[in-house]
């Protein structure tokens, strides 16, 4: 994390966090209050519902901890529900949190929420928004703010949702960034589930069935990887035509079924190119099934 200010301050365009700078919903202006996260880190959005399951709280909590010794910094929106589950594991687990208001930072903040405010500024995180001064919120403030949570992250986490709300919308948002779309399945028998199962029954979500999976579907990196733009000096080269197909996944998760159907590639060949650029750090997997591939911010060799 970078730049700590206790006092609002101004970002412009050109020093936007995380993944906003590429957004192409970001506002002209954003204003902020804590600390901004650096180029090091990704973002990842968790959104739902503010009247969850009773279960939901435990769900964020996994989550949340499968991403600890990652890069990742937590992005909501502050809400009750699950907005404010995550901000709180986050805190709980030592991992940086940002959230982004529907209303300028300087409008006070009352109950439960200015208190996790405080907390998540205390704890060196921040807080965003486009709006200046003591803006008060509006309804229509809270869908646009959306897509600022959807702008900052390299992925989204539906946790739960009902067919429409405000977490539905950040998920519509992220679809139009072309950024991972994830959606936790649940009790077919409550509504709050209806959201993620719609996403997930026309793939434009993945199913994240298991905490510990998050890390590789979420894109971000270990701590303690060695960062892409450190191959070079490690020596690292890679063939033309491995790069170009490192290149077109670049910030994706794929199953080794899409890189089959996709690229039409023999699997020999395909498991080649992957095995290339799992050594060069470019491509993680598990289980040999999900493969995720590091950001185009990468430098490599050819």
């Amino acid at each position: 994390m970078a730049h700590q200010n206790r006092k609002v301050f101004s970002v412009p365009p050109d020093r936007f966090p995380l993944a906003l700078k590429t957004s192409a919903h970001a506002p002209k202006e954003l204003f902020a209050l804590g600390t901004l996260p650096g180029e090091s880190n990704t973002g990842v959005a968790f959104v739902g519902t503010r009247r969850p399951s009773p279960g939901a709280e435990e769900k964020c909590r996994a989550l949340i901890r499968s991403l600890k010794g990652t890069n990742a910094v937590i992005i909501s929106g502050l809400a009750q529900g699950i907005d404010s589950f995550c901000h709180r594991a986050a805190l709980r687990e030592g991992i940086p949190t940002i959230a982004v208001l529907a209303q300028g930072l300087e409008t006070p903040l009352h109950g439960s929420s200015g208190v996790l405010a405080r907390q998540i500024l205390e704890s060196g995180g921040g807080l965003l928004s486009e709006y200046p001064g003591e803006t008060p919120a509006y309804k229509s403030s809270f869908p646009a703010r959306n897509r600022i949570i959807a702008g900052l992250s390299a992925a989204t986490v539906l946790v739960e949702s009902k067919t429409s709300g405000g977490a539905m919308i950040t998920a519509r948002f992220c679809l139009k960034e072309h950024r991972e779309l994830l959606a936790l399945p649940g009790d077919i028998l409550h509504p709050t589930s209806g959201g993620a199962h719609e996403l997930l029954r026309c793939g434009q979500a993945k199913p994240v069935w298991f905490a510990e999976d998050l890390p590789l579907l979420s894109g971000v990196r270990q701590k303690n990887d060695m960062p892409c733009q450190d191959l070079r000096r490690a020596g690292i080269t890679l063939p033309e035509a491995t790069e170009k197909f490192w290149r077109k996944n670049a910030g994706f998760s794929r199953t080794i079924q899409e890189l089959e159907e996709n690229f039409h590639f023999k699997f020999p060949l395909l498991l080649s190119i992957l095995t290339e650029l799992e050594i060069a750090g470019l491509v993680r997997t598990q289980d040999g099934y999900w493969f995720h591939f590091t950001a185009e911010s990468a430098e490599i060799h050819v």
